[in-house]
This record gives structure tokens, sequence and C-alpha cells, in this order.
């Protein structure tokens, strides 16, 4: 998958994209949850893909993961940046759908989020290519089928790629 608007993302450091096929929200959420559940505080997740792909449905998971509830979550889209605190990690919900240029980037103070123990998820990560940490998880979601998503995840640095190593060993575990 490539990025929108021309902005190059970085390869992954180690080993191939992770790819799976998600027939279901239940699928969704299950992968995201097991993300949730790995990590370790302070990462980086950007997340791409077009309208109703299930980019906000994975944070919930993920949400669910580090022991928040999921209903809580919803699209920060006209308020950027939601904060949730319930969990064993704060996470902070990033929607850059509606930015359209650096400076109303830098106003978010979304790179405030990048230090510290916070998760920060990034919905339409391609609008802040630049300004997002070079280690991170990129996730990328797209339609398949009415009921089916395609779903690939990379890492572009090494706590990254621990990240998903652990994600990838729990969900084998959890999808048998």
């Amino acid at each position: 998958a490539k990025a929108t608007g021309g902005s190059a993302r970085r390869a992954p450091v180690a080993g191939l994209p992770w790819k799976l096929v998600s027939t279901s929200q239940k699928h969704t959420d299950r992968l995201g949850q097991v993300i949730g559940r790995v990590l370790r505080g302070g990462e980086t997740i950007a997340l791409y893909g077009p309208l109703g792909a299930g980019k906000t449905a994975f944070v919930r998971g993920i949400a669910e993961g580090l022991g928040a509830s999921p209903a809580a979550i919803s699209s920060p889209t006209f308020v950027v940046i939601h904060e949730y605190d319930q969990g064993r990690l704060p996470l902070a919900h990033v929607d850059l759908y509606r930015i359209r240029s650096p400076r109303e980037l830098e106003s978010t103070g979304l790179i405030e989020y990048f230090s510290g123990q916070t998760v920060t998820a990034i919905e339409w990560a391609d609008k802040g290519l630049a300004a997002l940490p070079q280690d991170r998880i990129e996730i990328t979601l797209n339609h398949r089928a009415a009921r089916s998503r395609t779903i690939q995840l990379s890492a572009t640095g090494p706590k990254s790629d621990e990240v998903l190593a652990l994600a990838r060993i729990q969900y084998s575990k959890t999808s048998r």
C-alpha cells in the first residue's frame, strides 16, 4: 500500500509487513485488542485508509486492549485529539482528516504526545507524516468487499518492530 498525498513512508525495518484479511468488525477489534495489550507506552500508531475502512474501530480495539472502555472511543474529526486515561496507559486518539497545512498541524500540539508514556493513534496520518516519529507502527486498512478489509501492519523502527513481533505471537494464539 502506498501513502496518499505524495509523501513517502519509511520502509519496514525488519521483515516483511504483516498482512491480514479481516472478515468482520469483531476480527478487526480482536487485532486492535492484541496490539493494545502488547503496547509498552510511548508508541505512535499511524493509521491509513479511506473513509469507512475501520480506522476508528481499530482504535476502539486498541483502547480495549489497554483496559479502557471501547464505548468511549469516537472519531475525533471535529476536535482533532481525544485523550483517554482509563486504561493502563494513556491514549491520544488523533484524526488529521481536516488538517490542511503544516501550520494547522503544528497548532494541534500533536508533537507533545510523542514523549512520555502516551500511546498516540493517528487516523489520516498521511496528512502529518513530517511531524511523526521515525519509529512507529503503520497500519493500512482498505475495503476488500462489503464486510471484509485488508489490514497491513509494518514497523519503521526497532521499538515498533518489537511491539509488532509480540503482537504477531499473541495474535496467533487468539486466532486458533
